[in-house]
């Protein structure tokens, strides 16, 4: 029988990494990403447009000079160094490293670099499961059929392949399942190769915290360290009827299962996307009476910006939501179904409306989101839609 072979790509520091290439006079720096120019910022680097490498450090703006509400999106390791990290705020993070120079986040840029190391793995290692701009799972099972190393003469083929398509570095974890080939992603960033099998589940895994298990969070994790259970391995001991009893049937087996290496889920080549999404925070909270035009403003722009990702990758949507969080971080949606599929942004706009009337507007606003859930891809839709025609065809209904 063929041992299953997985392996997690994930890009080290991406974002900060891609600015890296675009700014080599930062390398070696620590460098934040996240937030937005102001136009202080703006007028610094407008002269250095067209030839970014030649912009002096002086012109780039410093994260102690940062006021608003922002977040950490991706840091340089050398900022990481200081305790600064993805999802801290930026104004929290200027006390730990005032010096850090801060960027903006540039998604087109980071959204090039993506499709380019895509194409260079896909070229090796066809079965590919995409997990986001900067991550990927990959099903070798069949390229090593006859490979002695597990899949690190491979691993690292497929790293030198990224390198040179895109000058990124990336760290790899090769595993018997996707589970622990995420885990092992991480032992050796950056541009490390980690090569786990199933003997190594004891020494390797059972010692790491609970919550390196990909799909832990914060409020389990609190919830497993009231039980007593600290790292994986204490959950691997754990009996299943315990586990079930405290977390419930599905998700106490799954932890049991979890903790002790198994995952059967393949890697899925053509997941499609439930739902798309575009939101923003505030730098002030804003109400719906007194700031009405700048919230307007704000939403149209999420609308629009929402339905040019929904044409860009040829979908289409009826169910329309909103998201806000209030200034005590409470979050509420709303969400409506149209009766045809769309794209558009008025349409967009005028469910999301609707769904907006349905909220307490008599708080401000932290954050405001916009969501097309339920999508079907523009072929698929028009293919429905003519199937449904010649169900009930026109003029039939009530004549």
């Amino acid at each position: 029988m063929t041992l299953r072979r997985i392996a997690h790509l994930d890009m080290d520091a991406f974002y900060a990494s891609v600015e890296l290439l675009r700014y080599p006079q930062l390398k070696g720096l620590p460098v934040v990403i996240g937030g937005g120019k102001s136009p202080a910022d703006l007028a610094r680097l407008t002269e250095y447009e067209n030839r970014l490498q030649a912009a002096p450090l002086t012109a780039f703006p410093r994260l102690k000079d940062y006021t608003g509400r922002g977040v950490i999106t991706t840091a340089t390791y050398e900022a990481r160094a200081f305790g600064v990290g993805s999802a801290l705020g930026l104004m929290k993070a200027a006390k730990l490293c005032p010096e850090a120079i801060l960027l903006p986040v540039t998604f087109d840029e980071y959204r090039k670099y993506s499709q380019a190391f895509k194409r260079a793995v896909l070229a090796i290692a066809p079965v590919m499961q995409d997990r986001g701009v900067d991550e990927i799972y990959l099903d070798l099972t069949q390229l090593l059929a006859n490979s002695a190393d597990g899949g690190r003469a491979l691993a690292e083929r497929l790293q030198s392949a990224v390198l040179a398509a895109t000058g990124l570095t990336c760290s790899i974890g090769v595993a018997p399942n996707k589970l622990l080939a995420k885990m092992a992603s991480e032992f050796n960033k950056p541009r490390g190769v980690s090569v786990v099998f199933e003997s190594d589940l004891a020494p390797l895994i059972w010692p790491l915290p609970v919550r390196k298990i990909n799909g832990i969070g914060p409020k389990t994790e609190a919830r497993l360290h009231a039980d007593g259970i600290m790292n994986i391995g204490d959950l691997a001991h754990q009996a299943p009827q315990d586990l079930i009893a405290r977390y419930g049937k599905s998700y106490g087996a799954w932890l049991h299962a979890a903790a002790n290496g198994v995952d059967d889920s393949p890697v899925e080549t053509e997941s499609e996307p439930v739902s798309m999404s575009r939101e923003t925070t505030f730098d002030r909270d804003l109400h719906a009476a007194h700031n009405r035009a700048e919230l307007g403003q704000v939403f149209t722009e999420l609308c629009e910006q929402l339905a040019k990702d929904l044409q860009r990758k040829g979908y289409v949507g009826k169910t329309i939501g909103i998201k806000v969080k209030y200034p005590d971080y409470s979050t509420v949606t709303r969400d409506l179904t149209v009766p045809t599929p769309t794209q558009d942004a008025a349409a967009i706009r005028r469910a999301a409306g609707l769904c907006l009337k349905r909220l307490d507007l008599t708080r401000r606003f932290r954050l405001l989101g916009v969501r097309v859930g339920n999508l079907l891809t523009v072929e698929a839709a028009a293919q429905l839609k003519e199937e449904t025609e010649k169900l009930v065809p026109a003029g039939d209904l009530f004549s």
